[in-house]
């Protein structure tokens, strides 16, 4: 009989002559590492996903009765000048609004004298966009924190985009006669997209943006976790605390909605924060606000 090594006939017995299975095993596996080796060195690595981060001016807020923040009176006969900001997130070639600040009302009002209502605004959130070259048009998302008009002030002037809202927010907006209900009448009557948001909320399905769900301030209320490329963690406070103090204190103002859920929902935050080694932002303390680069400049 011919054995399998002196068969001279067909294209196999020319080149390739067969080998014991033992030489065969080792050669086969360094020639798979090889070409394996190849193509992922061959392969061009993703790039990185571009998220960038503004503060945008949203007008200040001058309160003249800052016990309103305390319901254990620790501000009694104190005043303070408070910010009312907004972001705008980046992230690829998608753009996302955070809270919108108050009306265009306001536009060059006195924060005091004659014609003062308390609230002053220095520039429209379309005419920030602008001078970044950035068209209104393009927002596709205007995540706000809660129902407060300081932060629904100018969601009107994206009709385009989607709004993103917690739902006990949303509910309550809904009962007859809601006078906050205004600045959100587009969405909330079916002319634009509306997501009610509840627990967290991953923006982007990246976890580069969530909203995280902190009830107590209002029944839907949210902050903002934002994963930088460089600068790393960013939390936007909404209306969890108003100012540095009051967040030291774990301060309840007396309108909110849930005490036991405000002190929840300060415990979760601090937490975030600590363990994630983030930078905090309460949106109405102007010396936070300086924490993120002026405007245009930009987080990242």
């Amino acid at each position: 009989m011919e054995s399998p090594e002196d068969d001279s006939s067909g294209y196999h017995s020319l080149h390739t002559r067969k080998l014991p299975v033992s030489l065969m095993r080792p050669r086969f596996a360094k020639s798979l590492a090889a070409i394996l080796l190849f193509f992922s060195a061959a392969a061009p690595a993703e790039p990185p996903m571009t998220i960038q981060l503004w503060r945008l001016d949203c007008g200040v807020i001058q309160e003249d009765d800052l016990n309103i923040f305390s319901d254990t009176y620790a501000y009694v006969g104190k005043s303070k000048q408070l910010a009312a900001s907004c972001y705008l997130i980046k992230h690829g070639e998608r753009y996302m609004l955070w809270d919108t600040g108050i009306s265009t009302d306001a536009l060059g009002k006195p924060l005091r004298g004659p014609g003062a209502t308390g609230e002053s605004l220095s520039q429209a959130l379309p005419q920030q966009l602008n001078k970044l070259g950035i068209d209104p048009k393009q927002i596709e998302i205007i995540g706000i924190s809660h129902y407060h008009y300081d932060h629904t002030g100018q969601a009107a002037l994206f009709p385009q985009a989607t709004l993103l809202m917690g739902k006990g927010d949303i509910t309550a907006l809904r009962v007859p006669g809601s006078a906050r209900a205004k600045p959100l009448a587009h969405w909330l009557t079916g002319a634009g997209k509306l997501e009610e948001v509840t627990g967290d909320k991953d923006v982007f399905g990246d976890q580069s943006v969530v909203m995280l769900d902190l009830p107590g301030h209002t029944p839907g209320h949210h902050g903002l976790l934002v994963k930088l490329p460089r600068q790393g963690y960013v939390l936007l406070s909404g209306d969890v605390a108003h100012f540095e103090e009051n967040y030291a204190a774990n301060g309840v103002p007396i309108f909110n909605t849930d005490r036991s859920e405000s002190l929840a929902s300060l415990d979760r935050f601090k937490g975030i924060a600590k363990n994630l080694r983030a930078l905090v932002v309460i949106q109405h303390e102007e010396a936070d606000i300086r924490k993120l680069p002026a405007f245009p400049a930009y987080a990242q």
